[in-house]
């Protein structure tokens, strides 16, 4: 089903040094390596065979041509939603996969697709090959970078993002669904809690003032929280938050850190497929530890049943 769309031009970018928080992690080809290393475990250890069970979440950034260890390939990005209609997946945004695991039949072969940060490639490229499938997926986008008062720092040439017409015409269109994401896109764990509930809760007032419909979820930024932002996002009123967890999804998934994994431009198929069938739904060794070192993030203890949310709660 094809729908009309803005047209999207290009741009060239490049990246500048690491800023806390935010922006890429690891090199990529030690990313890639390790990436590689666990995706053959996974085909030794499953002969390829796909999990299914519970609810996957995939999620880019872009999908450009560009050097950035953000961008996959519009090229890459086709071969793998070929793979996702190969093996007969449904593919949806975040909130229509839950309600499709919280039925009391839930379909099988789901998978939640989702981009982060709103760049204007993601209409450009990666939307016409989600019209040729018939897939849909979830656009987090940071209100304050669309309105140009932000923008991410981990770039010195900023890829173009989408305009609130843009975002307004495709969120109507419906193969592209649009959630919040913060004001400004910061590591929320290094805010005060006054910033870190106005980021929060502000970009869901921006959102829907926009979009003229109740926004229900929320993505924590380059996937940091703790217990504090997890109870700001439920005071603002979402449904659904996700993280930069791995791990699969089920009915006792607590809907406020929902699992994700991510999908980088060093990805090969087999690493696509060991992602998407469960070989790397376990955390790496000594991540939690990387992670407090390089953001400030500390563990949290959540609970393991699913928080039910609604509006002024």
């Amino acid at each position: 089903m094809c729908c009309a769309r803005p047209a999207f031009g290009k741009a060239a970018t490049s990246l500048a040094g690491g800023t806390p928080g935010v922006g890429p992690s690891l090199p990529g080809p030690l990313k890639a390596g390790v990436t590689r290393t666990r995706s053959v475990w996974w085909l030794v250890r499953s002969g390829g065979r796909i999990d299914s069970s519970g609810l996957r979440i995939l999620f880019y950034h872009r999908v450009s041509d560009d050097d950035d260890p953000l961008a996959v390939s519009p090229r890459k990005f086709r071969q793998q939603m070929e793979v996702l209609a190969g093996e007969g997946f449904q593919v949806v945004g975040l909130a229509e996969a839950v309600d499709l695991l919280e039925s009391e039949r839930p379909a099988p072969l789901t998978i939640a697709l989702n981009f982060d940060d709103g760049f204007r490639d993601v209409g450009e490229n990666a939307l016409p090959i989600l019209e040729l499938f018939g897939f849909r997926a979830t656009v987090f986008v940071p209100t304050g970078v669309i309105e140009g008062t932000a923008s991410f720092p981990w770039y010195s040439d900023q890829p173009p993002v989408m305009n609130w017409e843009e975002i307004v015409e495709l969120d109507r269109a419906g193969t592209l669904r649009f959630e919040a994401h913060t004001v400004t896109h910061p590591n929320l764990l290094l805010l005060s809690d006054e910033e870190s509930r106005s980021e929060i809760a502000q970009s869901k007032v921006d959102l829907e003032a926009r979009l003229e419909r109740p926004v229900e979820a929320f993505c924590y930024p380059a996937g940091l929280f703790g217990d504090r932002e997890r109870r700001f996002v439920a005071e603002a009123g979402y449904r659904l938050a996700v993280s930069c967890e791995p791990g699969v999804n089920g009915r006792d998934t607590d809907r406020l850190t929902l699992r994700r994994r991510q999908i980088d431009p060093r990805d090969r198929t087999l690493d696509f497929r060991a992602k998407l069938g469960g070989g790397h739904d376990t955390p790496l060794p000594l991540r939690g530890f990387y992670r407090r070192m390089r953001y400030g993030e500390q563990p949290s203890k959540l609970p393991s049943t699913p928080l039910r949310t609604s509006p002024g709660s």
